[in-house]
Parts: structure tokens; sequence; C-alpha cells
């Protein structure tokens, strides 16, 4: 399966530059497998995290170029370190181990091919554990296909719903109609939501948005959408972990966190909705104190 990688079109880029070769396209990945950070993570939705913690692993490298990425050190700047496809499915049964109640699979689009191989190894050797494929968004429908009976449960970004805004802070075209298209599909693959008797989820979507400061229209019309698009049992995140970090300093817009007004106006909007399943974080005050230390 990697010898696809010799034209890659595991994303709507379609880049078809050979990376085994060790050339780069839009996500800037070649040929080898480079991760960030594997970890016990406790901060993620609660039936994502439960009290056990979310085996997860940040990949580096990513198919979008956000100007407030809060994990720009591995997504933007490319920090992390190679491993081999064996070691990742080690890495999965190390964390099924430590007692993690899932796998966590954080931006891995670039790496489809390898993981898929990793998790074939992993299974073998005795993994169980649901697997998470926790994604910006930007997908394409053949590489959510390649991925069934891969992966348990989606935990797809659903960023901008118009397209000025994806060129202007994430440099990307026609993210909205790619990302409706590719959640709808992976809610087709997995079906509605099922938990454990814990509360941990099994199988299922999550579609997270993260709210913008200045940008409240936004995320109404995407709330809006899967108001009126998606089953009624897909779950919700809204986020307003918002902080301004990496190059959103620049954009006056963009270069403050939330206020309570904003947060409130989507609050009530979401309520207003009747959204019937998900979460909204509240709003805090040290949300830089949750981005993980990228220690390779």
């Amino acid at each position: 399966m990697i010898e696809k990688l010799k034209s890659c079109t595991l994303c709507p880029h379609n880049c078809k530059i050979n990376r085994l070769e060790g050339n780069k396209g839009r996500c800037r990945s070649d040929g080898e497998l480079k991760i960030a950070l594997a970890s016990i993570h406790y901060f993620e939705e609660p039936c994502i995290s439960g009290n056990n913690g979310s085996g997860t692993v940040f990949f580096s490298n990513c198919n979008l170029q956000c100007k407030f990425c809060q994990n720009y050190e591995i997504s933007q700047k490319s920090k992390g370190k190679a491993v081999t496809i064996k070691e990742l499915a080690n890495i999965f049964l190390k964390q099924q181990e430590k007692g993690a109640d899932n796998i966590n699979l954080v931006t891995p689009t670039s790496y489809v091919y390898h993981i898929i191989e990793a998790i074939d190894i992993a299974k073998k050797n005795g993994l169980d554990i649901p697997i998470i494929y926790n994604t910006n968004g930007y997908e394409s429908i053949e590489t959510i296909d390649l991925l069934k009976g891969y992966i348990d449960v989606y935990l797809p970004d659903l960023k901008y719903y118009r397209n000025e805004l994806a060129k202007k802070y994430s440099c990307i075209d026609n993210y909205f109609e790619i990302a409706t298209k590719a959640i709808k599909r992976m809610y087709e693959q997995v079906g509605p939501p099922v938990f454990n008797d814990n509360g941990i989820i099994q199988k299922g979507v999550i579609i997270r948005h993260l709210v913008l400061p200045n940008y409240i229209l936004n995320s109404k019309h995407i709330l809006n959408w899967i108001k009126e698009n998606m089953p009624n049992d897909v779950y919700v995140s809204v986020m307003a972990q918002y902080f301004p970090t990496y190059k959103a300093k620049e954009d006056k817009l963009i270069n403050r966190k939330l206020s309570k007004n904003e947060y409130k106006e989507i609050e009530e909007y979401l309520y207003l909705l009747g959204l019937e399943n998900g979460y909204i974080q509240e709003l805090g005050e040290h949300e830089e104190e949750y981005v993980p230390n990228f220690n390779c």
C-alpha cells in the first residue's frame, strides 16, 4: 500500500508527487512516517477521555496551513521523529497496555497508508480498543473509504462555512464543500453512536467546531448546517478554547480570545437549534496550558 505514495492522492490536494523519493506536497510529508508525541490524553470530550484517558498519537505535518493552529510546532514546522510502521503498531499496543480507552490518531491524513498497515499488525497482536480518526475535515471520499473497517470513531473538524474565511486563515479552497461531503461519508460508514457501559464512545461521529472571535456568524452557519443535514443522533462538540497563537497574533480580528458575550451568543444559539447530543466547552482563562509538550 505504501507504494501508492509514488503518486500521492491521499487528500483533496491531489499533489500526485512521489513522496517515496523524498518529495513533499502541500502537507510537507515525504515517505517517512513521522510522529511528535504519543501520550495518554485526558482533555478530549468526556466520552473519549473518560477516566482512563485517550491513547493519542500526534502525527507531524498537516494538509492545512491554519494561521491560528495551536499545534503549529508539529503541523506547520514539522517537529517530530521518524518511526517505522512496526514501531507505530507497538505504540498502539503500549497505549492499550496503559489502560487507554481508545487509540486517538491526531492529524493522520498524510499517513493513512502507514496507519492501515500498523493497525493490521497491532490487531494481530491483540489491539481491540476503538480507533479514533481525529482530523481537520479536509479529507477525500476515497481515503475515507480506504479506512472502512479500520476506524471506529470519526472526530472531524468543521471549521469554516464561507470559502473566503478558509482561504484567509487556512490557505485552502472549497473547504466547506469538501469537508461536509467527507463528514457525511464518515457517518454513512460508521453509523449512529454507540457507547459502552462507562459512557465511552465505541463507534460514531463527533463533529468539532472551534469558535473564532469576531466570526460568530460563521459558527452559527456551521451549527445550522449540522442541524439541517446530519442525523439527530450525531454528536457536536463546540470548542471555546481559542487563544491567539502563531500567525493569529498578526491579525487584529483573531488576536484575542472569545468574549463572554460571544460565548453566550453561541451557547444560546446551540440550544435554540435543539441539537440533541454533544458538548460545549466552558470559557476558560488558561487554554495555553492544555497544549501538549511535543517532545517526540
